[in-house]
């Protein structure tokens, strides 16, 4: 198995070099090119370690940190000239496991990477049983934020997840909209009108991409039931 590293770094100097010399050890790179679409990436590719910067166009590092930590435990590593201790204060507060300083050698940022996957997924990981929601061949695993339906996976969003995984559990009940909204939000009046309709059409739309038409029933003036996930003809 190769982990997958996300590299968040605007110096494209430092990110190329890192990128060609992390996958000298076998691993997978990716790095950002748009930083306004730093969490699409991230769910689109689904790393299982992210090297992250602290100075970044618009955001800060400390601000993706926190972003991730809302739906990932994944390791994250900072790797930052700035080397004050207030700032790896702030690294470490907002989530992140470690903050390596620039300038750097590459041998200890492969050893971090190494320690810290074996840390998360190999030898010293804790073995804990992963939690799977199902419904008929409908498999979702929170964990890793993954939908499967028989041979086919699609990485979905923490929002979607827990829509998802609410409508799971209540199949074949109708689930009722402010029950949904209180799920993803903590206060519903500040939320838009159509801002579940579009959430749950999101969802649609990914499960449709594993084979299933028509997985959500819309049940008007009350809310959303799961239909029995089927194979689409």
């Amino acid at each position: 198995m190769k982990y997958k590293i996300y590299i968040v770094e605007d110096d494209l100097s430092i990110s190329k070099l890192l990128q060609e010399y992390i996958v000298k050890y076998g691993f997978e790179v990716r790095e950002v090119e748009n930083f306004e679409e730093i969490m699409i990436g991230f769910n689109e590719y689904n790393p299982d370690l992210v090297l992250l910067d602290v100075n970044l166009p618009k955001f800060d590092g400390f601000y993706w940190c926190r972003k991730i930590r809302q739906q990932s435990k994944i390791p994250i590593i900072f790797i930052s000239a700035r080397d004050s201790g207030m700032d790896q204060v702030m690294a470490l507060e907002s989530g992140a496991d470690d903050y390596i300083t620039k300038p750097f050698y590459f041998d200890v940022v492969i050893a971090k990477i190494k320690s810290h996957i074996r840390r998360a997924f190999g030898d010293y990981a804790p073995k804990v049983e992963e939690r799977i929601v199902e419904a008929y061949s409908l498999k979702f695993y929170p964990e890793r934020s993954e939908i499967q339906f028989y041979d086919k996976k699609l990485v979905i969003t923490k929002r979607e997840g827990i829509l998802l995984e609410c409508l799971m559990e209540k199949y074949p009940k109708v689930v009722s909209r402010d029950f949904l909204l209180e799920k993803i939000w903590d206060d519903i009046d500040f939320v838009e009108e159509n801002t579940l309709s579009v959430n749950i059409s999101r969802i649609r739309k990914r499960l449709q991409g594993l084979g299933i038409d028509m997985g959500i029933e819309t049940i008007r003036g009350i809310g959303y039931r799961l239909n029995k996930p089927g194979r689409m003809e």
